[in-house]
């Protein structure tokens, strides 16, 4: 519910310090997904080999799970082999009877964009790249994204594939997102698979090094700190260029504690022009904006009593009160200056409470009672891109002590006393109403 209400708002600051050439665009908050900036991030387009970032999560899900070993090996199809030898696609060779390690063809497909390598890890996963699609599609849904459709593993038109594209799927159709789509899986990617990052802040690699198939490989994303429009903290995620979708790059970086992602779509240049060097100077906007602008603060401290609700009614106890507080603290990334437009808001267990927000004895000390969310002051709303992230902002309220359940004997003698003072009441009132 608290997800539902807060979602959707483009924070107007950002909105009028960004002016982000790109058909669609969005700046989050890495570790919780908090929208920070957005474009047109509904708006579904093209996404180009930034799919392969779906291929890379189902393929990282998969061997986590024991389903695929990284030492497995693979000998390509007719198709990968087909695919494999257009060098006017991005491509690592492939031999027809060679044997391939899933490790490598996975660094082909992160570092260098590798389609013929894409797709026989699709292989690999689906047994064919028509069953794969079909997984990419279930998983897209599970993850809670919107506004998506996947057509092929790799990102390619399915023109690309000369008549063998994925059964189901049209000839000319292409892979299709929105920018908060692509975020979304970009979340999930990074924090759900954090590994993710050390192949994709990898340069540059040797692909069968030593042997007489070797090729370079440089990553596609220039802006890692050693490459042509290098930027601090650079460390992912995925770039793609087709026709169709243009320009695009999802971006992700890091510094002093902080994390963001960034997603533009059909980036272009102050001309109207698409490139390479659109999409990352249109990516630096962002990432500068939010290094220069957000900080991450403590919102609320470890062990921390919300002003009027420091206690809760205890029924049944040796103690008719119960103290609580937080169970740790509360860290949030906000704009710089504004940590004090933000306030703690309490929300107890209906679970746990009667409906005269009563805690029945025996409580556990750190046993969970509720929970505080952070709410805007102001009431301007907040954006996150999954409900698992905006729980990242909100803490447990748990009991600050034990409260024993009272004997029988105190039990009943409440009960007595609240007998007669109810049947006091009653007098009182009776004779009252004599004399007005």
């Amino acid at each position: 519910m608290f997800f539902s209400l807060f979602a959707g708002a483009i924070p107007a600051k950002a909105e009028a310090a960004l002016n982000v050439n790109a058909d669609g665009a969005i700046l989050v908050d890495g570790e919780t997904g908090k929208v920070l900036y957005e474009k047109n991030a509904d708006s579904v387009l093209g996404i180009a080999s930034m799919t392969k970032m779906m291929t890379e999560y189902l393929l990282l899900d998969a061997v986590k799970k024991g389903k695929v070993k990284w030492t497995q090996e693979y000998t390509p199809s007719e198709l990968v082999y087909e695919n494999s030898q257009h060098r006017d696609l991005s491509n690592v060779p492939l031999r027809a009877d060679g044997k391939y390690k899933i490790r490598e063809l996975y660094e082909a497909m992160a570092i260098y964009s590798a389609n013929a390598a894409t797709i026989a890890i699709a292989e690999v996963i689906g047994g064919s790249e028509t069953n794969f699609v079909k997984m990419m599609n279930a998983k897209a849904k599970e993850l809670g994204l919107k506004d998506y459709k996947f057509v092929n593993s790799s990102g390619l038109n399915n023109r690309d594939y000369h008549g063998q594209h994925p059964q189901g799927t049209g000839a000319e159709e292409e892979n299709v997102m929105s920018s908060r789509a692509v975020a979304t899986l970009a979340f999930h990617l990074i924090n759900d698979f954090p590994d993710v990052i050390k192949t994709a802040s990898t340069p540059r690699k040797i692909f069968r090094e030593g042997t007489d198939d070797q090729i370079k490989m440089d990553n596609w994303n220039w802006m890692l700190p050693e490459l042509t429009y290098g930027y601090q903290g650079m460390d992912g995620l995925k770039t793609g260029t087709t026709d169709f979708a243009g320009y695009c790059f999802t971006g992700t970086a890091t510094r002093d504690g902080k994390r963001f992602i960034t997603v533009v779509q059909n980036a272009k240049d102050a001309s109207g022009q698409g490139g390479y060097k659109a999409r990352f100077d249109e990516t630096r906007k962002m990432m500068d904006y939010a290094f220069s602008n957000y900080s991450k603060e403590e919102l609320v401290p470890k062990h921390y009593q919300v002003k009027d609700h420091k206690t809760v009614p205890v029924i049944k106890g040796k103690e008719n009160l119960v103290k609580i507080y937080t169970k740790s603290a509360i860290d949030m990334v906000v704009l710089n200056g504004e940590k004090k437009n933000y306030k703690p808001v309490l929300v107890l267990d209906k679970k746990k409470i009667n409906k005269k927000g009563e805690l029945t004895a025996p409580i556990k000390k750190g046993e969970k009672v509720g929970y505080v969310m952070i709410e805007p002051k102001n009431g301007e709303k907040v954006s996150f891109l999954t409900e698992e992230g905006q729980k990242k902002v909100q803490v447990d309220v748990v009991a600050a002590q034990d409260v024993e359940k009272a004997n029988w004997f105190v039990l009943m003698m409440r009960g007595i006393g609240n007998f007669f003072g109810d049947v006091w009441h009653g007098i009182s009132s009776t004779v009252k109403g004599w004399f007005k």
